[in-house]
């Protein structure tokens, strides 16, 4: 019987060793201390069974294999040799497909990309149809579809067409279509034949980005290779053509499809709706030899999107069979008319709510301006507990606190996202910032901004425009500054944020600097927002035939606001005779808008023309205008009370105005108060 240091001479002469990282251990370490390992849970495994930094085993030369074998049968450790009983290369595999399912992160996936390579996952033609595949679907979902491209060409011989489909999928999954495009021109060079399943990818990517020339070029690969018929290319091609308008097109594919069968129908009437021709798609419709839910509702959304509500309930109820789409679909009809009390009936009359029925329901409210019914909508949702709300719900709720200034409700919600897993949202976290900032408490949007590991624009946004709103334009400058560090693009919305920032700073020099930034560097065209902003800032700081002179070199007509602006301004630097020329301009504007006179009445009256203070409420009496009573908004208990001057609706009204009274009594004790009539002349 061969010693240790026979043996090892023998690996060494007939195996070639050295290659191997595992056999180059047991070369530096000794047999010997090789054979006398006997448990499988020992270094051993490590050695048959050795991983890297992924958790993946080495590569084994086929030799290295045998020999270990043979090593541990030589030497009677036969309970050990089961440890190689599978082969290497199906470990990797089952490893590397674990590793692909869970990966989330860009190091991960880099590891894996080696580890492909290394393996030789791209030459072995039993693994095309596992690892490859998968990889490309991993990257696809990180959107990191550059890594993919890389294994893909290395693929020495034309990749399979599973493959080819898988990177065409990411691609578009991606939004790259132009990829998609070029990529389906290298597989034609090289005599791919596609399949059924290639051809929807790469000419709904046409659509995506017109190139109709293109996807005519595609359609008559897909002819020349006998799918004329398909129903999948025919429905694709319908799309295509009437996204971009050419329906005659779309029809003739139509027109020449062997089978068409209810998704065909579907699409080709889609096409008619998207061209808004609902006199064709109605024909079609009532010649379809099938119609289910799928298309009742899509031609109910057409007559809806044209804003015929009539014809849509009157389709809906014609509906032999209703799922919970088709309610929420004429819902949102509604919603989006400006009919909220037809949608409250059609909510109650709903056999089956879902978590769209709700949000619906919400988001009508709140678009149409009904925030205490979002808010009691979304009390009443919690307590029925059949629908649990989602992100959308939560959104819906912040932003109608805001408008209400509800920020005990506002905390709740925060406090409700947390304790349900969604922290760390970006949605709820911007609306966070908003209602925050809107309620007041611009440390709290702060903090939550802080605490957002990911932001996008809207977030930059709406942090600078509140910081900026509570007046702190050194901070929001500052925070204008980060953003562009990090890389983020600003808009038209982060001006305005800024330029009301250096209005409030009174930095005329740089708000217009900023503003010329906006044009010269961004490309941005400015807005009658940034306009606006502009003649504010001069107006501010009392320059004002500035003001007047931006306003008159304004490529566009100066609307109420920037008018209102400059009112305003006169009011602080008594200037009479520009304030008489905006409340001209705002009558035109706004003739039925009272506070218009009130504030040049005001103006009047710090001047002591009191004969003109007397002649603008005459005129106010006959054109029949009467000053708007003030409103306050007060949270009580989780509740938003509104309340108006000499409000005598509320229920608890006695005790409210005993209560009031003693609060005035309490201020009137406090010198230096300022004079209440100076304060309603104020607004």
């Amino acid at each position: 019987m061969p010693n240790e240091d026979e043996f090892q001479g023998y690996l060494v002469q007939r195996v070639f060793f050295l290659a191997s990282p595992v056999l180059s251990e047991l070369s530096s370490g000794g047999w010997a201390s090789v054979v006398t390992w006997s448990h499988p849970s020992g270094p051993f495994e490590r050695l048959l069974l050795g991983e890297d930094d992924l958790g993946l085993p080495w590569v084994w030369h086929r030799w290295s294999w045998r020999v270990l074998r043979y090593g541990c049968g030589y030497r009677g450790h036969w309970d050990l040799i089961s440890l190689a009983t599978k082969p290497p290369q199906r470990l990797v595999e089952e490893k590397l497909i674990a590793l692909l399912q869970s990966c989330k992160a860009l190091k991960q996936l880099k590891q894996i990309q080696t580890q492909i390579i290394t393996h030789s996952f791209l030459h072995n033609n039993d693994y095309y149809y596992f690892i490859p595949r998968r990889f490309i679907t991993a990257c696809a979902e990180l959107k990191k579809m550059a890594y993919a491209r890389k294994v893909f060409d290395q693929i020495p011989d034309p990749p399979n067409i599973a493959l080819w489909n898988a990177m065409f999928k990411g691609y578009a999954q991606n939004e790259s279509y132009r990829e998609v495009l070029v990529l389906f021109s290298n597989m034609k060079s090289l005599d791919v034949m596609p399949n059924c399943f290639t051809f929807p990818i790469v000419l709904k990517s046409c659509g995506k980005i017109n190139a109709y020339v293109e996807g005519q070029e595609v359609q008559c690969v897909a002819i020349k290779g006998g799918f004329r018929g398909n129903p999948f290319v025919g429905t694709t091609l319908i799309d295509m053509y009437a996204g971009g308008g050419a329906i005659r097109a779309a029809y003739k594919v139509f027109g020449e499809m062997v089978e068409r069968n209810v998704v065909a129908w579907t699409s080709m009437i889609s096409g008619y709706i998207l061209c808004r021709d609902m006199v064709s798609a109605r024909r079609l419709f009532d010649l379809a030899p099938e119609r289910d839910v799928v298309l009742w509702n899509t031609m109910v959304s057409g007559y809806i999107e044209l804003g015929d509500m009539v014809a849509a309930r009157k389709l809906f109820d014609e509906m032999p069979n209703r799922d919970v789409m088709s309610w929420n679909t004429v819902l949102n009809g509604y919603a989006n008319n400006g009919d909220v009390e037809a949608c409250e009936r059609l909510f109650e009359e709903m056999p089956e709510r879902n978590i769209f029925s709700w949000n619906g329901l919400i988001g009508g409210y709140a678009r149409n301006g009904k925030f205490f019914e979002v808010m009691e909508t979304f009390k009443r949702m919690l307590i029925e507990g059949n629908v649990l709300p989602n992100d959308a719900t939560l959104v819906i709720a912040l932003s109608a606190c805001s408008r209400l200034g509800a920020l005990d409700l506002g905390k709740w919600v925060h406090a409700y996202a947390e304790s349900n897993g969604y922290k760390g949202n970006l949605y709820i976290g911007n609306a966070l910032i908003d209602m925050y900032a809107k309620c007041g408490i611009i440390e709290n949007a702060v903090d939550v901004f802080k605490s957002m590991g990911r932001k996008d624009l809207i977030t930059w946004n709406t942090i600078i425009n509140g910081i900026a709103m509570h007046g702190h334009g050194s901070d929001a400058l500052n925070l204008f500054c980060e953003m562009k560090n990090a890389g983020e693009t600003p808009d038209g919305i982060t001006f305005i944020g800024i330029l009301c920032a250096c209005t409030h700073m009174g930095l005329v020099e740089d708000g217009f600097s900023y503003f010329q930034s906006m044009v010269d560097d961004y490309s941005i065209v400015p807005q009658i927002e940034h306009y606006g902003c502009m003649v504010d800032l001069f107006a501010r700081a009392g320059l004002l035939d500035q003001a007047i002179e931006f306003v008159r070199k304004m490529p566009m007509e100066a609307d109420a606001v920037i008018w209102a602006a400059l009112l305003g301004a006169c009011r602080i630097y008594k200037n009479i005779e520009l304030a008489e020329v905006a409340l001209d301009q705002l009558i035109k504007l706004e003739p039925k808008n009272p506070s218009n006179f009130v504030m040049l009445s005001n103006i009047y009256g710090d001047l002591g023309r009191w004969k003109d203070v007397a002649r603008l409420k005459v005129a106010m009496r006959d054109t029949g205008l009467r000053k708007l009573p003030g409103c306050s908004l007060i949270e009580v208990n989780d509740s938003v009370v509104e309340f108006y001057s000499l409000d005598e609706r509320h229920s608890e009204r006695e005790e409210i105005y005993r209560a009031l009274r003693g609060l005035t009594k309490s201020l009137r004790s406090f010198e230096n108060l300022p004079d209440l009539m100076e304060l309603e002349q104020g607004g």
